[in-house]
């Protein structure tokens, strides 16, 4: 049987890019850009608080810290449990004490189950972005449309009314999507989202309902992927912040304003053998006075505001 005559055609072939979402271009071509009151690095510091079910569906695939084990996985569920219950509140202790402005990615069933722990986080001022319904609904590839833009709307639906927040930044659970998902967020009125870790600054992705602006989160710097998945001690992962931190810090002294964005989970750095390792990051970065520790949305803005800072189409 032959192939039809299309299958080797694809509209978007071309020079740089095999689509449109954004345009091509290097970071070191582009205009430099200065943070507010000559500060050289803008330091994001986010907090994934998620809800993981005892019985996971698995769909498309296990989501990475999920249940991995016989129902029910009591040993995994708790753990995560753990972030909720006590991890965050070291968090809440540690931020208070080295004065951070953190960003928190709350799963929607958060509000739900945990509507106290929801409010308290929300009372700090601190922004909120939406983390997908739960860490067991993922957005994935030949999902039905329907079916996500159902989901979308009720994890922002229920942050929206619990937190009184407008909620416009979007992480989704694993960092998966479908084709659809950025042009669902911006149907919903999301304004940036953190999945795509391809740049170390903010730019602009084209969506069918107007732009949205990716806020790279690296993967690579995450409590999680360091220490649970490259099973590096916590006293590396440490070691590879200061070390990101530093070579930021120095690239930024000739190349304009530069941003490290850190992904934190209270169920991994919030136990009792860890807290102090954040809180050695913690004080290592507010150590430096040139500094600029904000929220995601913070900087995002303050990114958007520089005329010829490359905001609308980098990379």
């Amino acid at each position: 049987m032959s192939l039809p005559d299309d299958y080797l055609e694809y509209p978007w072939r071309q020079y740089g890019n095999d689509h449109n979402r954004y345009d091509w271009s290097m970071l070191t071509d582009r205009p430099q850009v200065r943070w507010p009151n000559g500060k050289r690095l803008a330091v994001w510091v986010n907090v994934s608080v998620e809800f993981y079910p005892l019985n996971q569906r698995g769909i498309p695939f296990k989501v990475p810290n999920g249940m991995t084990m016989p129902y029910p996985d009591l040993r995994h569920y708790s753990l995560r449990d753990y972030g909720n219950r006590v991890g965050i509140f070291r968090f809440l202790k540690a931020f208070e004490r080295y004065n951070i402005t953190p960003t928190y990615a709350l799963n929607g069933q958060v509000a739900e189950r945990y509507p106290s722990l929801m409010r308290r986080l929300a009372d700090t001022g601190a922004e909120l972005l939406a983390h997908g319904w739960n860490m067991d609904h993922l957005h994935y590839g030949g999902q039905d449309k329907t079916e996500e833009t159902e989901q979308i709307k009720r994890t922002l639906d229920t942050l929206r009314k619990h937190s009184g927040q407008s909620i416009e930044g979007w992480l989704s659970p694993a960092k998966n999507q479908s084709d659809n998902t950025p042009d669902l967020l911006t149907a919903e009125g999301i304004r940036y989202c953190c999945d795509w870790v391809n740049d170390d600054m903010p730019y602009r992705f084209r969506t069918d309902h107007g732009d949205l602006m990716m806020m790279p989160l690296p993967t690579e710097l995450e409590d999680q992927f360091i220490i649970g998945n490259n099973l590096h001690s916590e006293d590396s992962w440490v070691q590879q912040v200061k070390d990101a931190f530093d070579f930021l810090m120095e690239e930024s002294a000739t190349q304009g304003g530069r941003m490290l964005g850190l992904n934190i989970h209270p169920w991994m750095m919030g136990q009792p053998h860890r807290i102090g390792c954040l809180e050695e990051v913690l004080e290592y970065i507010t150590g430096h006075e040139a500094v600029w520790q904000a929220g995601s949305g913070e900087i995002l803005s303050a990114f958007q505001a520089q005329a010829g800072s490359g905001s609308e189409g980098p990379l």
